[in-house]
């Protein structure tokens, strides 16, 4: 491995990047989860304690994520939670424009995203959806429980019911409030749980968690379109630029990006990561690691 990365704050690391940007014929952008929490999509901690007060008190939860996974007694607390969790992280913006500064750095090069992320940030803040694949799912969609049939469902209007019938005001600009003086509900109506149209069994979340996962036509669409890109631009000279990837699944990015730096003539790769970049030593040489926080990375490159 090497570990002779630069380390922030490092203008000479940040203008080797700048130039590999405007240098490229195209950039391959693989998104992990760190590129979110540099934007303040955290799960823990004061935003966590804002909208989920209630269920931490009852239940104890320390973060988010790990409370999504509870029994809760009934389909309807099941879904008084997830439906807060999905408004939240999938239907607010990012508190911090860090999609935005991405998309500002690679807007005049061919472009592709592949991100195991679920919030839909990318789309938000400009990228064409034409150049996305999200490979593990998106807190927008749902799916038959079975699954009886490969087709996924958009929940957006329905997660809006859900959280207004919960006691929530939805403001202009997207966010939830609770009005002054109102208990909030840990509960939404039995009619708003969500059951599949074709078999009546339980909806769940498009999100890859076993094999019960569903790759719908948009999902296999997409996959088409990342790889026939990826072989277009394979003879040009590629950036692999690589941001807030960790190790929950490597081989989906990481890995491919390692490989393909290695093999293909005129690639590079960068890895953008707090406290995990770096790169293996036979790509040393066409690699620049920076470790730091993503967004402060994208405002010195811009600088």
């Amino acid at each position: 491995m090497n570990r002779d990365c630069y380390e922030l704050p490092c203008r000479e690391a940040a203008e080797k990047l700048r130039q590999e940007i405007e240098a490229a014929d195209a950039v391959v952008v693989g998104a992990g989860a760190g590129l979110s929490t540099s934007a303040g999509f955290i799960y823990t901690g004061d935003r966590f304690e804002k909208y989920f007060s209630d269920f931490i008190e009852k239940y104890h939860f320390e973060d988010m994520y790990s409370g999504g996974f509870y029994p809760f007694p009934t389909p309807e607390e099941n879904w008084a939670y997830w439906s807060r969790y999905i408004y939240i992280n999938r239907y607010m913006d990012p508190p911090r424009p860090v999609y935005e500064a991405l998309l500002e750095l690679v807007k005049d090069k061919e472009c592709f995203v592949i991100t195991t992320n679920v919030d839909h940030c990318f789309q938000k803040a400009g990228f064409d959806k034409k150049r996305l694949f999200y490979t593990q799912g998106d807190y927008g969609l749902w799916q038959c429980s079975k699954p009886c049939h490969e087709k996924t469902y958009d929940n957006e209007d329905t997660v809006r019911m859900m959280v207004l019938a919960q006691g929530f005001t939805i403001e202009e600009d997207g966010t939830l409030t609770v009005p002054e003086g109102v208990t909030l509900k840990m509960t939404v109506p039995t009619e708003l749980v969500p059951r599949c149209p074709v078999c009546g069994e339980p909806m769940r979340m498009n999100l890859r968690a076993d094999d019960t996962f569903v790759e719908d036509e948009g999902w296999h669409a997409a996959s088409r379109r990342y790889l026939d890109f990826l072989r277009s631009c394979r003879a040009g000279r590629v950036l692999f630029l690589e941001a807030g990837v960790g190790w929950n699944t490597p081989g989906i990015i990481k890995y491919s990006f390692w490989q393909m730096a290695g093999e293909w003539k005129n690639a590079a790769y960068a890895c953008l990561n707090y406290g995990q970049a770096y790169a293996p030593d036979d790509i040393k040489d066409r690699s620049i690691c920076i470790n730091g926080d993503i967004g402060e990375i994208f405002s010195l490159i811009r600088n």
